[in-house]
């Protein structure tokens, strides 16, 4: 589970439309009161600030569109509550660019 730190047009196809998906899953575990996956460090950084993840999926959603992909997956902007910005990191930008960069998928790190 993993949503990125780092401006989505840097990622790849693959980690752009993943952490979209991932996105959607934090958003449902967090709105719904879902067990699974509820205290992954990934999840818990979010509580409380459903704002910023609104935010972040707006600019995932428009990179993607940028890419030719139609999305089709609103979130409900009632639920965007809470803190605006996201501060918690579960790694610096430096180390989220490097692991990215490891993977040689096409991310422009």
């Amino acid at each position: 589970m993993r949503i990125w730190d780092l401006p989505p047009w840097r990622l790849c196809r693959a980690h752009l439309l993943g952490e979209h998906r991932e996105l959607h899953a934090v958003w449902n575990i967090i709105t719904r009161k879902k067990s699974g996956y509820s205290r992954h460090p990934e999840t818990l950084r979010w509580k409380g600030k459903l704002r910023a993840l609104y935010g972040r999926h707006d600019e995932l959603v428009e990179e993607m569109g940028r890419r030719g992909y139609e999305h089709r997956s609103p979130l409900r902007r009632e639920l965007a509550a809470g803190a605006a910005v996201q501060k918690v990191l579960l790694a610096s930008l430096r180390e989220q660019r490097a692991r990215l960069g490891k993977k040689n998928c096409g991310c422009r790190v």
